[in-house]
């Protein structure tokens, strides 16, 4: 009886730990990643989100020639879990479905993969609504796939037509002295 009391004890214990534990904590996040990309100092990882969507791009003359110009992201965000979180869009802004979002400044671009958009370190611009991206200090965009512009289909013929490219990318929110999974 006593093994049998210990075994629903230690059951109960997992299953509790497993209910509690932060489905957005963000364990991509805490992986070193380049100096350049590096948050400064007194901001904490708050919480972090997966994005999978597009990279929008469209054909524009340059000069003499044409070329592929960004326009905008257009992605879901989902917990590592993958429950649906809210949307990334241009700005860019991250909106969560509690209304709350943020709007953030490039400071700092890496490209480990040729293949994928760069990892990015941004920092908060603006933000509206009350909740989770309250006080957001920066973001970090790593784990990218995809993403990047077409190599090709962009000349006269084509000027004016969009493309968009799939990509998916893991964002790390940080707060002042947040702590992770609030």
């Amino acid at each position: 009886m006593r093994f049998m009391s210990l075994s629903v004890v230690a059951a109960t214990l997992l299953l509790l730990s497993a209910v509690a534990e932060p489905d957005d904590e963000g364990s991509s996040c805490g992986r070193e990643l380049p100096p350049s990309l590096a948050v400064p100092p007194g901001n904490d990882l708050a919480f972090a989100l997966e994005a999978e969507g597009v990279q929008i791009y469209s054909c524009k003359a340059r000069d003499a020639s044409y070329g592929w110009e960004f326009q905008a992201p257009e992605a879901r965000l989902s917990t590592p879990r993958g429950q649906g979180a809210g949307r990334h869009y241009a700005g860019p802004t991250w909106e969560l479905t509690d209304g709350s979002k943020v709007v953030g400044e490039k400071v700092e671009a890496v490209t480990p993969d040729p293949a994928a958009i760069p990892w990015l370190l941004l920092r908060a611009a603006s933000y509206a609504g009350a909740g989770r991206m309250e006080e957001v200090t920066f973001v970090q965009r790593i784990e990218t796939r995809g993403g990047n512009a077409p190599s090709d289909g962009c000349d006269l013929a084509h000027a004016g037509a969009v493309a968009r490219v799939p990509y998916h990318a893991v964002y790390c929110f940080y707060r002042k002295g947040a702590s992770t999974g609030d």
